[in-house]
Order: structure tokens, then sequence, then C-alpha cells
């Protein structure tokens, strides 16, 4: 078993400063993200339906920021786009403070689900060039700690709302404002080239690629990213199915809570468990996409058949969750491997592509349920999560190693 001491000289200082203000930060994040509907509904005045609308212009401009940040990194430079991006959200969620105009606030709304978007691949990318030797590791580092940020924070929330909702807005202004003044302090003295790599001629002709180029080289992305949104999409039955399902058969709103609460735990300190299906799958970045959609599958399944109990609930979330910490790490640790400088591209493409998988769930879970109850949903959540696998075989297909695909399948299979 490592040692605490041994394991805090595992990774560079820099790595776990990185890690702290990225804690910080979604800590924040999460005063203001889980009470917007709230906000809208009770300091605004406006109907849920309206509350709903925000949160789908929102969405649509995150698959927009998705894919300019990933466009923008090489031309404008690492620095000027995360700093920037972060001080122009912390911006807009102060700006937030001194208006009660109801457009006003859909304009800063969907500014901040655009930003947000836009720095997010761009710091995914910083991570997968600053620390190439470790990224798998600290891809994983960040998810857990990002999660439980967002624990902590969720869990202040309601409190600091009680007081005032504009001390969440002021909070998640100030966290931002700080990570964007961890970057700067950062990569100050580190050039755009120093953060990358010293550029050869084929490097920097890959760099200006044109995004068409880049997109046609399908292989590489399209099939992960495809499987990603319909794993994406079927989480959403969570809100929009298992949650009105609980609610109706008179079960209290903490029994939803306590799903969620089940997660965090199981993200922390299910890590062991995810470490040995890793070591089950011999680290195969495409084996374990599959896995996970297997998972997904098996729980949302495993729900469909035992709905009846609120013990099959918990199991199903059990089980999706480990689905989950093998998904969230992998896709940007495949990306920042596979692709090189085009990494930031990449993973701006393949995050607009999974962002409308989180986009449309919503609309078909809700006419799911609305139609027939949680069966239909459910039914729903799990052929779609089974068509990921295929998917994501697919995928690996396309970058199975020397012994084969038969591997990568008969691994899954182990696991």
């Amino acid at each position: 078993m490592i040692s605490p001491k041994t394991w805090l000289h595992r990774y560079p200082r820099e790595a776990w400063l990185f890690l702290i203000a990225s804690f910080i930060n979604s800590s924040g994040s999460a005063f203001m993200w889980p009470l917007t509907t709230l906000y809208v509904h009770t300091q605004l005045h406006r109907s849920m339906t309206e509350a709903g609308f925000v949160l789908m212009m929102q969405s649509l401009a995150g698959i927009v920021g998705q894919f300019t940040g990933g466009t923008l990194f090489h031309r404008i430079g690492a620095k000027r786009l995360i700093v920037g991006s972060l001080v122009l959200q912390a911006s807009c969620m102060l700006g937030i403070l001194f208006t009660d105009s109801w457009y006003v606030y859909i304009g800063f709304m969907v500014g901040l689900g655009f930003l947000f978007n836009v720095s997010n691949p761009a710091i995914q990318a910083f991570i997968g060039f600053r620390w190439k030797e470790q990224r798998r590791e600290l891809f994983n580092i960040v998810y857990v700690g990002n999660n439980l940020g967002m624990a902590v924070g969720t869990a202040l929330a309601g409190v600091i709302a009680a007081i005032s909702f504009s001390f969440t807005f002021l909070f998640n202004s100030v966290s931002t404002f700080l990570f964007a003044a961890f970057f700067f302090l950062f990569m100050r003295n580190l050039s755009h080239e120093q953060l990358i790599g010293a550029a050869d001629e084929r490097k920097a002709k890959q760099r200006q690629e044109g995004s068409l180029h880049l997109l046609l080289r399908y292989r590489v992305y399209l099939f992960m990213a495809l499987g990603s949104a319909f794993i994406f999409f079927s989480t959403t039955v969570w809100n929009t199915g298992v949650a009105p399902h609980l609610t109706s058969t008179g079960m209290p709103l903490a029994a939803y809570s306590w799903l969620w609460t089940v997660n965090g735990i199981i993200i922390f300190a299910g890590q062991p468990v995810v470490s040995w299906i890793k070591r089950i799958l011999k680290q195969n970045l495409s084996s374990q996409l599959v896995a996970s959609a297997v998972l997904y599958g098996s729980g949302f399944g495993f729900m469909l058949f035992f709905h009846q109990s609120y013990a099959a609930f918990m199991t199903g979330m059990v089980i999706t969750t480990f689905g989950e910490m093998l998904i969230a790490p992998t896709v940007p640790t495949f990306i920042s491997e596979k692709t090189g400088e085009s990494a930031p591209f990449y993973l701006g493409a393949v995050g607009s592509i999974t962002s409308g998988g989180r986009l449309l769930g919503p609309l078909f879970f809700g006419q799911m349920y609305d139609a027939g109850g949680i069966v239909p949903a459910l039914t729903l959540a799990t052929v779609i999560s089974f068509a990921a696998v295929i998917l994501c075989l697919i995928h690996a297909s396309f970058h199975r190693e020397r012994k084969g695909r038969a591997n990568v399948v008969r691994g899954v299979l182990r696991g």
C-alpha cells in the first residue's frame, strides 16, 4: 500500500496545485448550477417551463462552446483561451447579481454555458500536454476531485441560498476568478510552444490543417463520441424518469437525493475496484469504453426488471456509477494520447457530440415517461446503452492492439 508521503511525491508540486485549484473551482460551481431552476422560479418569478428553456439554451450554447474551445486552442494560445474564458465566466456570474431583468439573465446564462464549455476542452488539453507521462492518473484524480468538490459545494449551496441567492453567485464568481488567477500565474512564463512541446515540420503542418480535414478522420473520434453521447443520453433518465417515478410512489425527495449520495460515495471509495477492472482490461482504453457501456446497460436493465423495489434503483446507481468512473477519465485520456497536437480540437468535437446526448435525453425520456411511466423510460435507457456497446466495439476495432480485436472483447467479457 502506498504511504501518504509517497503519494504526495508521486506527482509534481505544480500538479497538486492544479488539483487544489480545480477542486476549489468545482466547489464554487456547485453553489450555483444545482439552484438554477429554483432561482428562476422563486427569485425571478418565472415558470418551470421558462426555467427549462434557459437550461436548454445554455446546453445549446455549450455545444457551440465545446467546438469553439477546441478550435481556438492553438490559434490564440492556451493561456489566453483558458484565462480569458474563465475571467469572462466569472464576470457573467457577477453580472447576474446586478440585474433583475429576465432577458439580461438569459443572456448571462447562455454566455456562461458557452464560456464554461470553451474552457473545458482547453483545460483537458492542458492536463494532457503538461503532464504527458502521468495524464492517465491525473485525469482520473481530477475527475474524482471535481466530484468531491461538487459534493461539498452542493451540500453548502442550499444553506448559502437560504441566507441569500446573491451569495451563491458571488462564491461561484470568486472561485472562478481564483481559478483564472492560478492559470495566469502558472502559465505566466510558460509559452504555448513550451506547453505542447517543440514542434517539428510534421506537427506544424498538422496544426495548420483545417477543421474539416480533421473531422474527416472519423475513426479516431466519431464512434467513441457517439457511444459516449448514447450513454449520456441514457443517464438523463435519472432526472426525467426515476425522479418522478419515486415521488409518484409516495417516496420523499430525500429518497432520490440518497441515490446521488451513493453516487458520490462510490466515486470516491470505489477507486480500488476501478483500478482492478482496469488491470483486468490490461489498461486498454478502448476496452474500458466498452466495459463502461456494458455497465450502464446492465444497471438500467437491472432497474427495468426490478423497478418495484427501491433497492433496485440503489443497485442500478452503484452499477452505472462504475460505468461513469470508467468513461469519464478515459475519453480525454484517449484523445490526448492518440491525436497529439490536434487533441484540443478533438476534445472539443467529442464534447459537442456528447453534449447533444445530454440535450436530447430529457425530451425523449419525458415523452416516454408521460406515455407509460417508468417502464418505457428504463427500456429506452437500456436499449440505448447497449447500442452504445456496439458503437464502442466499432471504435475498439479501429484501435485494436497487435493481438487484435478479440483481446479487446475478451478483456471486457472477463470484466
